[in-house]
């Protein structure tokens, strides 16, 4: 974090310490929002943006057009570009997150479904969902653009959500291209250092990011860019054996720096990289 911007989240804090606003480093056009233990009131507005986000703690109500709901900690709200909206602490305070997404982030995506709808723009399927699967799906994604550490992961992380969230008439027949997720396999392990792109992927593909995250996933279990760090780790673990350093490991296999080596290291092998290398050296 560069100097310049310590200095507006500390100003920002000092105005309102509850409030936390931030532009992704990783995807332009994104917005990222926390309030903690906030009593702030909302009148009724609107957005530009595409904004979607869950209740951390508290209970408030969320009025959405004609719309009434009480929503409670676990819950999402989606709200369309233009949707009259208000979200208020039924009582006390209350604690939430929420992300704002550019529109023409969406219409690309749209693109990228093939879609037959005449609408300009997608909508929600719903205002509200309860499901805790939403929930986990909103702060994998939260998490991984304030960690601004991949872009590849973001990018696909907020495809797959808005994909899922977005009132898609996709076709029931999602077939996977075999030979189009080998090319892009392949692309991974042969350039396993190179932080490529989801549109880098596509391109090798020859067909859309969604397709291709949906295809890849049915042949492989998992994303993309949840294969590469697989794959990164399993190349790590050799590497390590060698008595390769953690941080000429970390460069040579794409790392952000070494803690986010260290990071998804022990997420995998439930213990750390030296730890690991203490076994064979």
């Amino acid at each position: 974090m560069d100097q310049k911007t310590a200095q507006s989240r500390s100003q920002g804090k000092r105005l309102d310490s509850t409030l936390f606003f931030e532009k992704s480093r990783l995807l332009p056009g994104i917005e990222l929002r926390r309030a903690q233990a906030s009593t702030a009131c909302y009148a009724t507005h609107s957005h530009d943006e595409y904004s979607f986000g869950v209740i951390d703690r508290g209970v408030a109500t969320y009025h959405n057009g004609k719309s009434k709901y009480c929503i409670g900690t676990g819950d999402t709200v989606t709200i369309n570009p233009a949707d009259a909206h208000s979200c208020n602490a039924l009582e006390g305070d209350w604690s939430y997150r929420m992300l704002f997404v550019d529109q023409l982030w969406v219409k690309r995506l749209q693109q990228d479904l093939a879609c037959d709808q005449e609408a300009d723009y997608l909508p929600f399927r719903t205002s509200y969902n309860s499901n805790p699967q939403c929930f986990s799906d909103f702060d994998q994604l939260f998490n991984c653009l304030l960690s601004s550490e991949s872009k590849l992961q973001a990018e696909s992380l907020l495809l797959e959500y808005l994909g899922a969230s977005l009132a898609v008439k996709q076709s029931s027949s999602a077939k996977s291209d075999s030979v189009s997720v080998k090319r892009v396999q392949e692309l991974i392990q042969d350039q396993l250092g190179e932080n490529l792109t989801l549109d880098e992927f596509s391109e090798q593909a020859g067909m859309s990011r969604f397709h291709l995250i949906r295809s890849f996933k049915q042949v492989h279990g998992q994303a993309p860019h949840a294969f590469q760090l697989d794959t990164r780790i399993k190349k790590a673990k050799l590497l390590l054996q060698e008595g390769h350093s953690l941080v000429e490991i970390s460069g040579v296999l794409g790392f952000a720096d070494q803690s986010h080596f260290q990071r998804h290291f022990k997420q995998r092998m439930a213990i750390t990289p030296r730890q690991y290398q203490a076994f064979f050296i």
